[in-house]
């Protein structure tokens, strides 16, 4: 038989790459100083998971675990942006949760509409237009797009329903929906006719409610035997449990008491994880009716007339039903609409209690990144952890020398060099940024930024003095050197001046004719 209905899988999503930068400079006939016009690349596309009541199982997401979103454009000259990738849209039940690859939730989408970014795209790089500024007014570089975000992530589909309906296999409890409902679900004589959840909708006075029946529970199910702990998540928001017995058992080993022992060990054993503010109690604590079935039965009514005062002691409301007859049916479903108007209330007394809003600002002397000092077998290792650092190095092409002295400007001014010194950082070391992943470069402080993560084509410029310990230091000795540099410069002009004069006089001297003997004489 094809699959129908499926309520937990795993999906792989990949967001949509940012589009790069463009490095252009304006040719234009009579502008020849048009200045950079490279454009930015567009953002990437989003992952977005969204609730529909109309989808009622995760089986388009079975067939097609691995999604992908767009990735936005590339920038282009003249100032033409790409265009931003589109947003994928999945629409998933009402009742999804969604977890990590470590079981914790993450998310719990009850309402219809409701949106969750489960992957977010990449931005788009910067053109050369968008980082041009006084000091720098026509880059020859422009930024890369940051990668999509890629994770995997577990579903799955927590039916909303108010009341469930729990016993061993062949209780009834398909028959019973189908008579308090108009549900239509699958009845017949064998055990685990009920292979997936079914919902029904039942009136009672001025409430509505719910219903759903799961697939029966044996011994062991909450350990993974039979269907039991498959589709136990699926009763874990309900208001109120509803033991459907069996009151014709053919089984000479089982008796209703006991019948309803093991189902209750089965529910304790249960760990419910949603964590929505609600308070949900586990399922052993939920309020409980007991409905002995198949009393139209000789041999039903007499067994139940047996149990019924044992159940009650017990401190269990019981009530004697037929599912073929409709016997007591109304009183068991106005019982029931008592148990779900309780927890309506609970519930908006809870939403209704202001929550108090716990602000932790980021602290002032937080720095965006923490600089972690490790040992590989080549020697020390030092580490740069945080989300700029990451990002300005996705962003950057090493290809380009220019654009890895912006790096070592970012870098700089974000106060990563004075870290890597004080944490005990030497010329020559190993720096990586970013985690297990990272780029590694090798640390050279320089004369540009101060401080510049090198590649395989990085500056070559170094402070004579490598041995300072403060950035005013390195900064003084730098404009010290260029001080001296530029009264070199200088002087190398007045001597370019003075030649120049020089060689003007020279030229005057030869174009004027020298006066003739004879005309003297005369």
């Amino acid at each position: 038989m094809a699959t129908e209905f499926v309520d937990r899988v795993t999906v792989h999503l990949a967001a949509g790459d940012g589009g790069n930068g463009c490095a252009s400079i304006r040719r234009e006939k009579f502008k020849p100083l048009g200045g950079p016009d490279g454009a930015d690349g567009g953002n990437g596309g989003n992952i977005i998971f969204r609730v529909d009541r109309q989808t009622t199982t995760l089986l388009p997401l079975h067939h097609r675990p691995h999604l992908r979103a767009e990735g936005g454009g590339i920038g282009k000259g003249d100032l033409r942006h790409g265009a931003d990738g589109k947003d994928l849209i999945i629409e998933v039940p009402e009742g999804t949760v969604v977890k990590d690859s470590g079981g914790s939730v993450i998310v719990d989408l009850v309402e219809d509409g409701t949106e969750f970014t489960a992957a977010a795209g990449g931005r788009g790089g910067l053109g050369n237009a968008a980082l041009a500024s006084t000091k720098r007014k026509a880059p020859g570089f422009a930024l890369l797009g940051e990668p999509g975000e890629t994770l995997s992530l577990v579903l799955e589909l927590k039916t909303i329903a108010d009341i469930a309906f729990v016993g061993y296999p062949s209780a009834g409890k398909s028959s019973l929906i189908a008579a308090l409902s108009a549900a239509k679900p699958k009845i017949a004589d064998y055990p685990f006719t009920t292979l997936v959840p079914n919902l029904g909708v039942v009136q009672a006075g001025d409430t509505r409610y719910t219903v759903a029946d799961v697939p029966g529970l044996i011994p062991g199910a909450s350990e993974g035997k039979g269907l039991g702990l498959e589709f136990l998540r699926h009763v874990e928001r309900c208001a109120g449990l509803v033991h459907v017995i069996d009151m014709a058992t053919w089984e000479p080993d089982r008796d209703p008491v006991s019948d309803l022992t093991i189902i209750e060990s089965e529910l304790a054993a249960y760990a419910v994880d949603l964590d929505d503010g609600s308070g949900l109690l586990p399922l052993s604590e939920r309020p409980k009716l007991v409905a002995l079935n198949k009393v139209d039965i000789p041999d039903g009514s007499d067994l139940a007339d047996i149990v019924r005062p044992d159940l009650e002691a017990a401190g269990y409301r019981v009530f004697e039903i037929s599912a073929v007859s409709h016997a007591g049916l109304r009183e068991l479903s106005f019982a029931m609409a008592e148990l779900v108007v309780a927890e309506r209330e609970r519930r908006a007394e809870v939403e209704a209690t202001p929550q108090r809003v716990v602000i932790r600002p980021k602290a002032v002397d937080d720095r965006g990144f923490e600089i972690r000092a490790e040992r590989d077998a080549e020697g020390p290792l030092f580490r740069v952890l945080g989300d700029k650092p990451r990002r300005w190095v996705q962003q950057t092409d090493f290809g380009n020398d220019e654009a890895v002295g912006y790096l070592a400007d970012r870098l700089d001014h974000l106060g990563v060099e004075e870290a890597l010194f004080k944490a005990g950082a030497k010329p020559g070391d190993t720096i990586v940024v970013g985690g297990d992943d990272g780029v590694v470069f090798d640390w050279d402080p320089t004369t540009v930024g101060g401080a510049e993560l090198l590649g395989s084509r990085g500056s070559d410029l170094r402070l004579e003095d490598d041995t300072r310990s403060t950035r005013k230091e390195r900064k003084a000795a730098y404009h010290e050197r260029m001080d001296a540099k530029a009264a070199v410069r200088a002087e190398f002009e007045q001597e370019r001046l003075a030649e120049r004069a020089q060689r003007e006089s020279g030229a005057r001297n030869e174009a004027t004719p020298a006066p003739e003997s004879g005309d003297s004489e005369k």
